[in-house]
């Protein structure tokens, strides 16, 4: 009869462990992720060049709601830097709108936007803003604007959510645009092929471009309405 209870004493504890790893393993995913906007809040974000959000991003309905204002510029960037990180983001474009997405942001009054240093994820409506006409697709949405282009849209209409993830990894020189679930495309992140592709670009002669490998997260106002929602970052080995 001991030996019995001791036989179930010792299984209920190997049961308990296990569930309590089981516990633990479900969680650690969730922990790894940073949330940069949960819907309510800008407590990491503040405008470019500025300690403030810029008036122009509102929230509505739990998303990061821009719309452009008399003056332009009023671009947004993450409290923190980044260096290797997976990004994750939803965004909807206006009808004729444009956007996007930048990394690598270094912040100095000698560069007046945001895309003066950050490589930028292109957010734009295909169908009815020029840059979604740019002949290659250099300039279409998920690009790596004007660097490299899509393999094909896989955009959904106006007025519906995209999800973008973005990787950059500096240790692996490697990153990576996916949209909708659907892997577009990777790239060098530094390095001779990376210094290659911004020589055929129009960035070939901008001082600053792309040289930090550390930087801010950056969101685009490029005079029309957008919205983003649903941001998370986890950051990777440095």
């Amino acid at each position: 009869m001991k030996k019995i209870v001791g036989f179930a004493i010792i299984l209920l504890i190997c049961i308990a462990f296990r569930e309590m790893k089981t516990e633990v393993i479900q969680e650690k995913p969730s922990q790894d992720w940073i949330t940069l906007f949960n819907g309510s809040s800008f407590d990491h974000w503040r405008g470019y060049l500025s300690e403030e959000m810029y008036p122009e991003w509102t929230i509505v309905d739990g998303a990061m709601a821009f719309t452009p204002g008399e003056r332009g510029g009023k671009n947004i960037i993450s409290r923190e830097k980044y260096t290797n990180f997976i990004l994750s983001i939803e965004w909807k474009i206006s009808e004729a709108g444009n956007s996007g997405i930048f990394w690598g942001v270094y912040e100095d009054p000698a560069f007046r936007q945001a895309h003066d240093t950050g490589p930028e994820i292109q957010v734009v409506d295909n169908d009815k803003h020029p840059d979604g006409k740019y002949p290659g697709g250099l300039h279409s949405a998920g690009s790596l604007y004007d660097m490299i282009a899509p393999p094909k849209d896989v955009t959904n209409p106006v007025g519906e959510w995209n999800h973008c993830i973005i990787e950059v990894n500096h240790n692996t020189n490697l990153g990576k645009v996916t949209m909708n679930g659907i892997e577009l495309f990777t790239f060098p992140v530094h390095g001779d092929d990376w210094d290659a592709m911004v020589a055929k670009s129009k960035f070939k002669d901008w001082k600053g471009f792309g040289k930090r490998q550390t930087g801010h997260i950056g969101l685009q106002d490029h005079g029309h309405k957008v919205w983003y929602r649903n941001i998370k970052i986890k950051k990777l080995d440095q």
